[in-house]
């Protein structure tokens, strides 16, 4: 299976989805991306074929002359006034390395990288009115429904902790079928 084909042939066949890619274009914000959780779960409801409520909607960019939180708020208000039932999310990944205590981030890539699962470190934007799909890791993670740390969380103590944290809060395995999670 060509899972980039499949990931975008399902993005392409989800109207919501395709307006929250159009509302975030349209913010013109460098090396911006919709990712993680939102579309993670996407492709998961897809395969097991089960609808799950949106928890919130990651937005990602990268500007390394703004990176106040200030700015993040101020842009989550605007996706807002497009879609305001949705729970918005920003993050300029610019300053995100300081929630783990890595070096700074080059890029939206670098900061998708350093995510905690490798089914969750995927991101899709619509650029020129074509998706395009950033996996540092690939998709066979995603689409097998197997969680394993990326390798900055696999190699540094802290960090696996937080993985194994956040696996365990997540409780995946209880909502979709055949989740397999790397302990």
């Amino acid at each position: 299976m060509n899972y980039d084909q499949e990931l975008k042939k399902i993005i392409s066949n989800d109207d919501v989805f395709l307006s929250v890619l159009r509302a975030v274009e349209e913010l013109h914000l460098p090396d911006a991306w919709v990712c993680a959780g939102y579309l993670r779960n996407k492709i998961w409801d897809v395969l097991d074929d089960i609808s799950t409520p949106i928890n919130d909607i990651d937005v990602i960019y990268f500007d390394g002359d703004d990176t106040s939180t200030g700015i993040e708020k101020k842009l989550e208000k605007q996706l807002k006034a497009v879609l305001p039932a949705l729970p918005w999310s920003v993050k300029n990944q610019a300053r995100m390395h300081e929630k783990n205590g890595l070096l700074p981030y080059y890029s939206s890539f670098d900061g998708v990288s350093n995510f905690p699962e490798t089914p969750t470190a995927v991101a899709i934007r619509l650029k020129n009115n074509e998706l395009e799909v950033m996996a540092p890791f690939g998709l066979s993670d995603l689409f097998s429904k197997y969680v394993r740390p990326t390798p900055s969380y696999a190699e540094n103590s802290q960090l696996y902790a937080v993985y194994h944290d956040r696996v365990s809060q997540k409780c995946w395995e209880e909502i979709w079928s055949d989740v397999i999670i790397e302990r």
